[in-house]
């Protein structure tokens, strides 16, 4: 018997409360999706007993029929010719998100912006990891290879593998921003790679103190330097390059359009991110760098909750590469280096809660990349996670696990855990307490403590409902 699509529609439409009652209807590969005025006079149960109706949720704003691949297009051209709006999916996600607040907006954005690009960084934490693993000078010496242990030609291949996708990231954020913003993502893209430009000085590199490298001064005033490892500039300049290539396509000539209004969008985004956005965050990490040292020195382990709590907010905005400078500074001063202990907090606190996701969501398809973001967090590189996770439809489990990583980020400090060196976090943070035995044994007990906290509180009290609604 054939399916009838054009009586599916009229039931459809008639049990969620009638043409008048929805505002806009729009599809994906398998749903209906209408957003409506009053949710609450639509009976899911009798939704579900139309032919071809496999279930119903509501979220994001949008009531949401599964129909299946093929019957949703069918029956959405019926429901079309029953005079409901229709839009595309994009356009009504936007419309569902209206009365969101804000900070739901702002998360909400900065999802859609690193979902693209999430997959490659976990790669690449692997690598990372596998890398840091494999160099460790303690690892090596412990099995008798020294520092021939690896040859300049394998060096510059784990170089190219694990440090092209975090040299150029920005140029990625960039690219993801304006694509997500409606602008054209190539030219976010070459943005992008601007930020990074080899004839900048790197922020890395300007960070060490004693690498020689600094800013170039321009009007011998203005601090230029490289966009290295910034997330939140680089959205930034993602976002007003979107906006003004939109606002000049509107007013250019279609004779001028192809060619000039490129060009425009470059130039004067050069000039913004350069001159303005980079000496600003610029300041701003001095400011951080200031801010933290003052912090180390805070008595009863306060400063090592406080640091171990903000150091999260703080890789947000792309400034964290400061941090370098206290690392070395420590470890010329003292031989130890406090800040990794704190780091190894963070990292299996935020890990550990992206895991209680993972494993408690009821949306399957987000359990590959989850257990991915894991993986990608035990091996240092946190991004995956937190954009991906804890920060996807609210901030709840990102601020639950910092508070976690602060507690125990306190013990560290009062315990004296400190690290024989840096670079390495994560699950091979470990090498660099192998100087000790106690050290070691501290090591280890704190962060299966941060382990078992983060998931339990993540568990229990943080998992956004959004993860918990069936597909």
């Amino acid at each position: 018997m054939a399916i009838q699509y054009d009586r599916i529609a009229k039931e459809i439409v008639e049990k969620t409360g009638g043409v008048d009652n929805i505002l806009s209807a729009a599809h994906c590969a398998t749903r209906l999706r209408l957003i409506v005025k009053n949710r609450e006079i639509i009976d899911d149960d009798e939704v579900e007993k139309v032919d071809e109706v496999k279930g119903v949720f509501f979220t994001g704003g949008q009531y949401q029929i599964i129909l299946g691949a093929g019957v949703v297009n069918k029956v959405y051209a019926e429901v079309e010719k029953m005079g409901v709006s229709t839009t595309n999916k994009a356009d009504q996600s936007a419309l569902a998100q209206q009365d969101q607040s804000k900070g739901k907006k702002l998360i909400r954005l900065l999802g859609d912006i690193f979902v693209p690009i999430i997959p490659i960084i976990a790669a690449t934490g692997l690598c990372m990891g596998l890398r840091g693993l494999i160099t460790n000078e303690m690892l090596l010496d412990l099995l008798g290879l020294g520092s021939s242990g690896l040859s300049e030609s394998m060096t510059v291949m784990l170089s190219v593998l694990c440090d092209t996708t975090f040299a150029f990231l920005p140029a990625l954020v960039c690219w993801s921003t304006f694509k997500t913003f409606g602008g054209t993502p190539l030219l976010g893209l070459i943005i992008g790679l601007m930020l990074v430009s080899t004839a900048l000085p790197n922020a890395y590199a300007v960070a060490t103190p004693d690498s020689g490298v600094v800013p170039i001064m321009a009007f011998g005033c203005i601090p230029l330097v490289g966009y290295q490892g910034s997330v939140l500039p680089a959205i930034m300049v993602g976002v007003i390059g979107s906006k003004l290539e939109l606002k000049i396509r509107k007013i250019m000539p279609n004779v001028l359009d192809f060619m000039v209004s490129p060009f425009l969008v470059i130039l004067i985004m050069m000039i913004v991110s350069l001159l303005v956005i980079g000496p600003v965050f610029h300041q701003i990490e001095m400011l951080v760098l200031n801010l933290m040292e003052g912090l180390l020195h805070l008595p009863f382990g306060i400063g090592g909750f406080l640091v171990s709590f903000l150091y999260p907010f703080i890789v947000i905005t792309g400034v964290h590469h400061i941090m370098t400078t206290l690392e070395v500074s420590l470890l010329a001063s003292t031989g130890f280096n406090q800040l990794n202990a704190l780091y190894n907090m963070i990292f299996f606190a935020l890990g550990f809660a992206v895991l209680a996701i993972t494993i408690k969501t009821k949306k399957t398809r987000m359990k590959p990349a989850g257990y991915g973001a894991f993986l990608s967090q035990m091996l240092g590189v946190g991004e995956p996670g937190m954009f991906g996770f804890l920060l996807r439809y609210t901030m709840k489990p990102f601020v639950g696990a910092c508070l976690v990583a602060g507690c125990t980020g306190m013990l560290a400090t009062i315990l004296g855990l400190s690290a024989k060196g840096m670079g390495a976090g994560g699950f091979i943070g470990f090498l660099l307490y192998m100087y000790d035995a106690h050290q070691l044994f501290i090591y280890f007990a704190l962060v299966i403590l941060t382990a078992i906290l983060s998931f339990v509180v993540t568990w229990l009290f943080t998992v956004p409902k959004e993860f918990m609604e069936e597909e």
